[in-house]
């Protein structure tokens, strides 16, 4: 799911925001080992003091799962103030109908590596088709975007492959930086769309994506803050099982259920995280 956040909304969307923050700090100053400003475990350049428009991908839970940014070239952009070794002395790139796309990453820890909807291959598909679309329907004609080769190769196995590529490729970081060329035709969404079997309008809107972003972090603070969890330690994953499916319980016979599995698994739990998960109704179900 694919939501548009930028100087006009964004306000409304810190949160989502800050999450892809750390999403990019995890993927350019680790993964990849770009020499990126890394503040609070969040990656933020000069370029996101300049109003750009993000286009983020979200899973059915909530969590940011896939971004990337986009910059007018008119103004200052990456290819120009940055990554100028790859133009290897040619001018920057400036047209009212260009936009640079930086930034695209996808969390690789959180997703699979399979086709369904929750892989890395469908999060990238959908982000390509969701900012394809978003710079078609705002005038946009063409996107440079700086790549490493893996992500060129990824673009070329999905039906994507750019039509030309800008300058040369340099070192950078961990990996080498090219620049390519993508037009944003019906053509080639429509490629993508095939190669990933995505049909479907990808866009959420804005109140659906507030709500749900919401709701996730609404658990995770009722999960730290459970009778299971007074130490203040993160709740093992079979213990945040037991408190979600306590606060998803409707009924009394719902409640028994799930007090029968936490019995039959006691040898899991010390005494007091057995005791705190048989009184986590109190907290969840019965407010619920």
């Amino acid at each position: 799911m694919i939501i548009v956040v930028d100087g006009l909304n964004r306000h409304m969307f810190t949160g989502i925001v800050d999450e892809m923050f750390e999403l990019r700090a995890r993927v350019f100053g680790g993964r990849l080992g770009w020499d990126v400003k890394i503040e609070d475990g969040k990656e933020i350049d000069e370029f996101d003091h300049l109003d750009p428009a993000y286009v983020i991908g979200l899973d059915d839970e909530g969590n940011v799962v896939a971004a990337v940014r986009a910059l007018q070239t008119t103004g200052p952009h990456m290819l120009a103030d940055v990554f100028c070794a790859i133009l290897d002395g040619e001018p920057p790139i400036r047209s009212a109908t260009m936009w640079e796309s930086t930034r695209f990453c996808v969390d690789t820890q959180r997703l699979n590596r399979g086709k369904d909807k929750n892989s890395v291959s469908y999060a990238t598909c959908e982000l390509m088709i969701g900012s394809l679309e978003y710079a078609r329907s705002a005038g946009i004609q063409d996107i440079v975007t700086v790549i490493d080769p893996v992500m060129d190769r990824v673009l070329k196995r999905s039906d994507n492959a750019p039509y030309d590529y800008v300058g040369k490729t340099v070192p950078m970081g961990k990996v080498p930086a090219l620049a390519a060329l993508l037009d944003c035709t019906e053509e080639r969404i429509n490629r993508v769309r095939d190669f990933a079997g995505i049909h479907h309008d990808v866009f959420l809107e804005e109140d659906a994506a507030l709500e749900l972003f919401e709701r996730k972090v609404a658990a995770a603070k009722a999960a730290e803050t459970s009778p299971a969890n007074r130490d203040h330690k993160p709740l093992s994953t079979l213990e945040r099982y037991f408190v979600e499916q306590m606060r998803e319980a409707k009924t009394e016979a719902e409640v028994q259920a799930v007090l029968k599995l936490i019995e039959a698994l006691s040898d899991t739990f010390t005494p007091e995280q057995r005791q705190a998960l048989i009184n986590t109704p109190r907290a969840f179900a019965i407010e619920a």
